[in-house]
């Protein structure tokens, strides 16, 4: 009998807020590499110079407390959530918080428009081209 937790992942997109710095991003990163490791999660974080779009994965439970977490984060604005659900496996099992910037500076943007499976397939299509 399989006791692990089910598998839930959350995918978002969010602005930086307007009074941050850059820097903001990389103390974001550092310590979500922590405390995704704590909480048995799983993901990546893709930035363009002001837009976020993470997906992350875990226990349900841990999953919808970070999502909850960083919608009351006033680094971010504009929290919008893409797709969440049930997740067969993970698709980042080896990174706790993989980190890239995207070339594309309308890549988010365009992301941004879509929800449910067809935002899951606009940000595979990104991770595709993205070195992490």
């Amino acid at each position: 009998m399989n006791l692990s937790p089910a598998l839930y992942e959350v995918l978002y997109v969010s602005m930086l807020a307007p009074d941050q710095p850059l820097s903001v991003v990389a103390e974001i990163a550092a310590a979500a590499r922590v405390a995704n490791t704590r909480m048995d999660i799983t993901g990546l974080l893709i930035f363009d110079g002001q837009r976020f779009c993470q997906q992350f994965e875990g226990p349900k439970k841990a999953v919808l407390k970070l999502i909850e977490r960083i919608r009351n984060d006033p680094r971010h604005v504009n929290v919008e959530v893409l797709h969440h659900g049930l997740l067969a496996g993970r698709r980042f099992q080896n990174f706790n918080l993989a980190f890239s910037t995207v070339e594309d500076v309308d890549a988010l943007a365009r992301m941004e428009q879509l929800d449910g499976e067809a935002a899951l397939a606009a940000f595979t299509a990104v991770c595709e081209e993205l070195d992490y």
